[in-house]
């Protein structure tokens, strides 16, 4: 006998309450609670899928106890399906609750078949999601590398190239526009490999001023120069045994140069204002966005430095490049961001997955974190949609997709559409496109649509 799911309802009305129970025990485990402490204490115990809120658990609360309950449930587990009971129809503070992360509501009076179908569909949603999060969370494992997302051949390249190099100490070189993930290439480098419980020091080349950035490189001595009122360690000796990653080192001054070059030669430097060598042992990875080669033909780059650098290197490909790629990344960021702002769970909509697939994205990376956090943040509902986004709608950064990508979009809507209308059951959806149930679980298992198994 399969176990029954457990369902939690809020109500302050005893008559109510004992309605409610009568309707539902049969179905589920019913948890009954009549005011937000001990609804709060169940809910943090049993972990309910579903709870049946009344909007106004007291005469004199003006609805915004039952409110802040709601939130409250949605900040400790995102994923329950809230269902809010009032006794108005067209409610402001449902409609508001429906903002803030409801489920549904249901006005009274309470007519038990109707607001088991309700219930049934809160479930089915539930456990819907939990099996898309469990499989979005199995595949995002398969198409990772660290912090590095993706499944394109290009970026496999670039996971083959970090095991091959993370075994060894030498100087490593990576190219790529901005916003492609240089840095993390060069963290993913350092935690595979034998220096991974020892520092991993970043230093942007570009962000710092050319008259601090030798300090900030080797450190100083006290007095060394105005404003230098004490001793100062230097990157590379906060890296000793570790790992130093050089952000953008096309951007490094001549002068510099040099002496990086003799520290690659040497092992060894001397602090601003001092005499004293100090020897580290640190591995040195540089990025940068620019051509060092024509850099190097232009007089801007030294060229023994250039190749002290370019021991072995890596291309990066520009997001716009990794095709499907964009998606993956996408609504990884879309979960992470909830999660960091304590947000009940957010999902793109075809739609808005079709304008991120077809936007050329010259930030690449960085431009999606941004956009998608935006969208997360500012979108009124738990599906993204593409106004959410805030693309320029002008065509001169967006590409076509293939005529074979456009089909699968649109027969994957299908799919979706077609279950939704049957609620979920597979027979009826099959009819409804006019295929056998056989073709519609292949059509699913090809556009990897995870569902009820029971129907």
């Amino acid at each position: 006998m399969s176990r029954k799911a457990s369902l939690l309802i809020v109500e302050d009305d005893r008559e109510t309450l004992k309605q409610l129970e009568w309707a539902f025990s049969k179905f589920y485990k019913v948890f009954k609670a009549d005011n937000p402490k001990r609804a709060i204490e169940l809910f943090e115990v049993e972990k309910p899928k579903v709870v049946l809120l009344d909007i106004s658990l007291s005469a004199d609360s003006e609805e915004k106890e039952g409110l802040a309950l709601l939130e409250k449930f949605l900040s400790i587990n995102p994923i329950t399906k809230v269902i809010i009971v009032t006794g108005h129809d067209e409610d402001k503070t449902a409609i508001k609750a429906i903002r803030l992360g409801a489920t549904d509501y249901y006005v009274k009076p309470i007519k038990p078949p109707e607001l088991r179908a309700m219930v049934e569909r809160a479930f089915h949603i539930a456990n819907i999601e939990l099996k898309s999060i469990a499989n979005s969370r199995r595949k995002l494992e398969e198409n990772r590398y660290g912090d590095i997302i993706g499944s394109c051949p290009e970026i496999k390249k670039v996971f083959n190239f970090i095991d091959s190099v993370a075994k060894t100490d030498t100087t490593v070189l990576i190219l790529g526009e901005s916003g492609t993930g240089k840095e993390l290439v060069a963290k993913a480098i350092h935690e595979q490999s034998h220096r991974k419980d020892k520092p991993f020091v970043v230093i942007n080349c570009s962000a710092i001023p050319e008259n601090l950035l030798e300090s900030e490189l080797f450190g100083h001595e006290k007095g060394s120069f105005t404003g230098a009122y004490s001793q100062k360690k230097g990157k590379f000796e906060l890296a000793e045994d570790g790992t130093i990653f050089f952000d953008e080192i096309g951007e490094i001054p001549p002068i510099l140069q040099v002496k990086l070059l003799r520290f690659l030669q040497e092992k060894e430097f001397e602090r601003v204002g001092g005499t004293k060598k100090y020897k580290v042992n640190a591995r040195i990875i540089v990025a940068t966005n620019r051509d060092l080669k024509k850099e190097m033909e232009m007089g801007n780059f030294r060229e023994d430095l250039y190749y002290r650098l370019n021991v072995v290197s890596i291309t990066l490909p520009p997001l716009r490049e990794r095709g499907r790629d964009v998606i993956l990344i996408a609504r990884y960021l879309v979960d992470k961001y909830c999660e960091e702002n304590k947000i009940p769970p957010k999902s793109l909509s075809r739609e808005a997955e079709l304008e991120i697939r077809k936007y050329n994205w010259p930030g690449n990376i960085r431009e999606l974190e941004n956009l998608i956090k935006r969208a997360v943040i500012m979108s009124p509902s738990n599906v993204i949609f593409p106004d959410a986004l805030g693309f320029d709608q002008s065509t001169d950064s967006r590409e076509i997709l293939t005529l074979k990508e456009a089909k699968e979009e649109i027969e994957r809507k299908y799919l979706l559409d077609a279950l939704q209308r049957n609620k979920g059951f597979i027979s009826r959806a099959a009819k409804d496109l006019g295929v056998s149930r056989g073709t519609f679980y292949d059509l699913l298992k090809k556009h990897n649509i995870e569902i009820d198994e029971e129907k």
